[in-house]
């Protein structure tokens, strides 16, 4: 019995262990929530949202199938020219006071190719998700000098705004948008292991 009693407790203990998950922060001083988007068919204009927070939640040392949870303050958009920012904020984009949060949930985070992810993940902006895939790449582990490890990921995708509601649809007499639909979007992720 008592041999018995061993073996069930190793069993347990071997299966909490192999279910046991790694938790990372995001470091809001040291990630970058970035966007470009074409500007009357001819130029880029990037901006990016200063408040954010994240976490990733990881099974494995290499991150595969790690779940990531991001949410983002819409109100802290800027690009460097106020009343472009004010007008973001308005309905014709995100309506901040009635959308205040886009969220980031993924849906599978899978290794392509040596250091390469595809990660899926339902985006919500202004109430509508959205499936969306972005194109990583996992940078490395490292451990800082202060004994923290940290990890540090570039994340890829491309979205059509419209999709989501932010309408803003204003035309050249061309056909060309002011705004174009389809908006780039770049992240710049370092987490710290809790």
């Amino acid at each position: 019995m008592k041999k018995y009693l061993l073996f069930t407790a190793f069993v347990l203990f071997s299966g909490m262990a192999a279910v046991a998950q790694d938790k990372w922060n995001v470091d809001p001083a040291h990630t970058d929530v970035n966007f470009k988007v074409k500007h009357l068919g001819i130029n880029y204009v990037e901006g990016n949202f200063t408040k954010f927070n994240g976490t990733i939640t990881a099974p494995k040392p290499d991150f595969q199938d790690a779940s990531i949870d991001v949410t983002v303050d819409v109100n802290s958009i800027q690009t460097d020219v106020e009343p472009r920012d004010k007008h973001l904020k308005s309905d014709d984009f995100f309506n901040v006071e009635k959308y205040p949060d886009m969220r980031l949930k993924s849906v599978s985070f899978k290794k392509v190719k040596g250091n390469k992810y595809a990660l899926t993940a339902d985006l919500t902006i202004r109430e509508t998700t959205k499936r969306v895939t972005f194109d990583v790449t996992y940078n490395g582990t490292i451990t800082d000098p202060w004994g923290k490890q940290r990890a540090g990921f570039t994340a890829a995708a491309n979205i059509n705004r419209l999709d989501f509601g932010v309408k803003y649809a204003d035309k050249l007499p061309s056909g060309v948008y002011a705004v174009a639909p389809t908006v780039d979007i770049i992240l710049n992720v370092e987490a710290v292991k809790e």
